[in-house]
């Protein structure tokens, strides 16, 4: 081979990979964002509204590209299959979007190949012979129905983990139904306690949402820290976070309650967290924007 021709292929070679080098430094990562379909009454349980919100003070993150499904579980779902990670904030249990219609042999593919995963408020919740012991593989844990319980209540979160989902977190207090006693990893394995406070013995002994409890197994563990929001280092890399609170849309207003989650979108996609957190702004506008027909006031 003569020397031009050498010359060529090294100029070639390189050139090539500068670009792929570049492509993948330009490529973003990418957040499908899947909101479930109206319940409750006004102001409860608004996923619409709440991953629109959460979706307009993502918009301008470097290297992060979103994607949002309204109503339900997407008719065409093929943009899971580029996803870098997944948000579920919808109802949960028999009817839970992930589980319904044999979608856990679905999102399993996707959560071998390390796709990350986040489950919001009843979307947490599975029934323990249908998605229990998926949900403990891909997030962590799961509400188990009259295992673990969802009083409304205000617990103080004081204390945060070393952790780039607390980045920036200032304690916080907001009145929810914030579930308690999940279905965890046994010893926790993988999991970091990113929400945690003690529920007073008068949370413990009801009444719960439903069924009004109590139960005797919660109120034996008086006095004992609860975790409410957790993240998840699966062992094929993947990551995975559950987040208990987020009945009331209104909560969405408090600055370290949005933070917290933002933090933790950011993290499941493998993007870096800012020190001081992400970063965002919520107008008494944003809060009223595309709330459910039923939530209109």
């Amino acid at each position: 081979m003569s020397l031009s021709r050498r010359a060529f292929l090294a100029t070639s070679a390189a050139v090539t990979l500068h670009s792929s080098l570049a492509y993948a430094a330009d490529k973003k990562k990418k957040l499908v964002m899947i909101a479930g379909s109206p319940s409750h009454g006004p102001g409860d349980h608004e996923f619409n509204a709440g991953v629109r919100l959460l979706d307009k003070c993502l918009k301008e993150y470097p290297g992060l590209e979103t994607v949002v499904f309204l109503n339900g579980y997407p008719k065409d779902d093929s943009a899971l299959d580029t996803a870098d990670a997944i948000l579920c904030y919808a109802d949960g249990g028999a009817n839970h979007p992930l589980v319904r219609e044999k979608r856990l042999e679905r999102i399993g593919k996707l959560m071998a190949k390390g796709v990350g995963l986040m489950c919001a408020h009843y979307g947490v919740e599975v029934p323990k012979d249908l998605g229990g012991p998926e949900f403990k593989d891909w997030i962590g844990g799961y509400y188990e129905h009259m295992y673990s319980c969802n009083p409304m209540w205000s617990p103080e979160f004081k204390e945060f983990p070393k952790h780039p989902i607390a980045n920036g977190v200032k304690p916080f207090s907001v009145k929810d139904e914030w579930y308690f006693n999940m279905r965890f990893r046994d010893e926790m394995k993988g999991i970091t306690p990113i929400l945690s406070a003690k529920p007073a013995d008068t949370v413990r002994d009801g009444p719960y949402v439903y069924p009004q409890g109590p139960y005797k197994h919660i109120q034996a563990a008086k006095g004992q820290p609860e975790t409410m929001m957790w993240a998840l280092e699966r062992e094929n890399g993947g990551r995975g976070v559950g987040f208990t609170g987020g009945h009331h849309h209104r909560n969405w207003k408090d600055d370290n309650c949005r933070k917290v989650v933002l933090n933790a979108l950011v993290w499941l996609c493998k993007l870096d967290v800012p020190k001081d957190g992400v970063k965002s702004e919520v107008t008494e506008e944003d809060m009223r924007a595309n709330l459910d027909p039923k939530g209109k006031k």
